[in-house]
């Protein structure tokens, strides 16, 4: 009995397969659990249809992200802190004050998708990347200076 998997299946296959089963299996487990449908016309019509739709959304998803990078990298943040001898700070600049910095330009971005090898504890201009899509980063200019 061939039937369209709605959920990822160990040994079996991914959503969206559709694959040949026993027909006790897929009437007895499958089927009521949820976990597939018969691959009948209807249904395979349906699953591409929902595929294509899941699709577009991933590219207007892609598309938005990729103009967000593009508005990053052209930014230039700069952060006052206050320092002390040599240049050092006073605590040091994490990804909730590149977060801020970004909110009063108008951009939110979540702080877990900025990146930093290790926190900012001097005066000076760093690059930070800012993850945003699974393959696009952005990179922002921060200048740190003196309060």
């Amino acid at each position: 009995m061939k039937v369209i998997l709605k959920d990822d299946v160990k040994s079996l296959g991914k959503m969206g397969d559709i694959v040949n089963v026993a027909s006790g299996y897929a009437r007895n487990f499958l089927i009521p659990k949820g976990l597939a449908v018969p691959a009948d016309t209807k249904n395979v019509r349906a699953m591409e249809h929902e595929k294509r739709v899941i699709q577009e959304k991933a590219r207007k998803l892609r598309q938005a992200a990729q103009t967000l990078a593009e508005k990053i990298s052209k930014l230039n943040i700069t952060i006052k802190a206050k320092a002390g001898e040599e240049e050092k700070l006073f605590g040091s600049v994490t990804t909730m004050d590149i977060e801020e910095a970004l909110k009063a330009e108008g951009i939110e971005i979540d702080r877990k998708k900025i990146h930093l090898d290790e926190p900012i504890k001097r005066l000076g201009a760093y690059t930070v990347s800012i993850k945003l899509a699974q393959d696009i980063t952005a990179t922002l200019n921060v200048q740190v200076v003196p309060e």
